[in-house]
């Protein structure tokens, strides 16, 4: 029976953990006002998936914001400075929060529920993601949508400012983050 016990054993593959692949993953964002968009990425800088089987069931990301990137804004200027606005005080606070991060607590189905910390404020989100692990490497995307003023992230918010008309910024804001693993 010892015997038997191995074989069984031999044929049931242990969760593992792999590593993301900084290069081959991506987070693109879009952010909205009243009077347009901006779009862009950002990368990142560290991750650890966990997979049991064919079955992703935990992990964590680094978002690097110091990577924050605008793609829509051509004008090398005015680029520049809307990066700067983005990453300082106003929004996302680089200098003092130069990473985010998300770690799992949750894989149920296609469901992702993990926690996000960014200024360092951490809030529980759930998303639907599109996730297939083959031959031990996983790909994984999903759409998600975040309320920026859950993180402190109040400016150009009409939740805080009443009269600010046309110059209001969105409170959403949505990433199409992309994962694969090493």
């Amino acid at each position: 029976t010892l015997a038997l016990g191995l074989i069984t054993f031999a044929g049931v593959a242990a969760p593992k953990v792999v590593n993301v692949n900084k290069s081959a993953s991506s987070i693109a964002w879009l952010a909205k006002k009243v009077t347009g968009e901006h779009n862009g990425t950002v990368g990142i800088s560290a991750g650890a998936l966990n997979i049991d089987g064919n079955k992703l069931i935990g992990g964590n990301f680094t978002i690097d914001l110091k990577t924050i990137k605008a793609l829509d804004i051509t004008d090398p200027g005015y680029n520049q400075k809307f990066i700067g606005h983005i990453t300082s005080g106003d929004f996302f606070e680089v200098e003092k929060f130069p990473t985010a991060t998300f770690v799992i607590t949750k894989v149920a189905g296609n469901q992702v529920t993990g926690n996000l910390t960014i200024k360092g404020i951490t809030k529980s989100i759930t998303f639907p993601a599109e996730i297939a692990v083959k031959g031990g490497k996983l790909n994984a995307k999903a759409n998600i949508t975040i309320d920026r003023t859950d993180f402190n992230i109040k400016y150009g918010s009409k939740k805080f400012f009443d009269s600010i008309g046309d110059k209001a910024i969105y409170d959403d804001f949505a990433l199409t983050v992309s994962l694969v693993s090493e």
